[in-house]
């Protein structure tokens, strides 16, 4: 097992950094985690502050990969999981009642290779090339046999996002589906996956997704749109304007933000009622091309790839919406993948 852990309320944080051989101090008025994976043979996990300071790897045990997706890191106030999809696996960590730290706990096989994960209640969700699939959580952890599992309607490769909503799944295929599967009263799989209806007749690519109650935001990439889905019926579809394929989203409160890949920016729309409304269209701009996006508690991250190196972006948010970068990470590597911040009563210090 791989731990990291820390002293609580220390004045200072000591992390090992590259490869675990070279010790760094940093500030403990932190007040969150930027997390993402480097997605390469050897998967791990890239763990930064807010100032962009790298603070520790810790290896995942299974191998990376994926590309083309988002939610390829999820986590609860207990546990963080990651998708190995080169080894058909998700790594799940835990926090360390002893340590208070990170430790690594499980290896979750999945029926193909994994491109997305979320966390509900009582469950971890896993979308596959080919399938998506339900594992319990129950005081010794993830189960690693799935109690659940639907078939995805198309199933060549291009899922792209997992999201729960009240009682169900919902989850996109850039082939052009919107699906979902109904979740039974205990949160396990329960029906076959469905195409979700009123879908616009020039939809073409839907990518990201991000869900609050019974919404689902769905971006429609290639059509420069997001939608909104609410009982398995797409509402209202939105236009990006002038940035160009609005691919990940996340939500704080009345804002959904977009990441728009070939635009290199952040789109900050309005969002109430059956309303999306663009607020503004840039509120952030970057080197390269954006692959995924998390907000969390005040705080914004972004990961993005310029074709050699890929960038971490961390920013404060404030009420109004407004981007702050206060933190920015160069990776000598393309294929990072995911983002998460660990924040305030279920941080994970170091």
């Amino acid at each position: 097992m791989k731990t990291a852990f820390f002293g609580i309320g220390a004045l200072s944080l000591i992390a090992a950094c590259a490869a675990g051989a070279e010790a760094a101090d940093f500030s403990a008025d932190a007040h969150a985690l930027i997390v993402t994976a480097s997605n390469t043979a050897g998967n791990a996990l890239l763990i930064y502050d807010e100032s962009g300071h790298l603070l520790q790897q810790i290896p995942t045990e299974g191998q990376g990969g994926v590309s083309g997706n988002a939610g390829g890191i999820s986590q609860n106030h207990e546990r963080l999981a990651v998708v190995n999809f080169g080894s058909a696996n998700v790594s799940v960590f835990t926090k360390d009642s002893v340590r208070a730290g990170l430790r690594f706990e499980s290896l979750i096989p999945a029926i193909t290779s994994p491109v997305s994960v979320a966390f509900g209640k009582d469950h971890l969700y896993i979308l596959t090339t080919t399938h998506v699939e339900s594992h319990r959580i129950d005081r010794n952890g993830v189960n690693a046999s799935a109690d659940g599992a639907a078939s995805l309607l198309i199933g060549d490769g291009s899922a792209a996002q997992v999201g729960v909503l009240q009682g169900q799944l919902i989850f996109s295929e850039k082939s052009n589906a919107i699906e979902t599967v109904v979740l039974d009263g205990r949160g396990a799989i329960a029906g076959t996956a469905t195409l979700v209806a009123n879908i616009p007749s020039n939809v073409n690519a839907p990518f990201g997704l991000a869900t609050r109650g019974n919404d689902a935001y769905v971006t429609i990439a290639h059509a420069n749109e997001i939608s909104l889905v609410r009982d398995d019926t797409v509402l209202t579809v939105t236009s990006s304007g002038t940035q160009s394929a609005p691919c990940w989203v996340t939500l704080d409160g009345p804002f959904l933000f977009s990441a728009n890949s070939p635009s290199q920016s952040v789109s900050r729309y309005a969002v109430y009622g059956e309303k999306i409304i663009q607020d503004a269209a840039v509120v952030a701009t970057f080197a390269g091309n954006p692959t995924d996006i998390t907000y969390r508690r005040g705080h914004a991250a972004v990961v993005d790839g310029d074709g050699a190196v890929s960038h971490v972006s961390v920013f404060a948010v404030d009420e109004d919406g407004n981007f702050t970068r206060t933190g920015l990470a160069t990776i000598n590597n393309v294929a990072t993948n995911g983002i998460a911040i660990v924040s305030d009563d279920d941080r994970i210090d170091y």
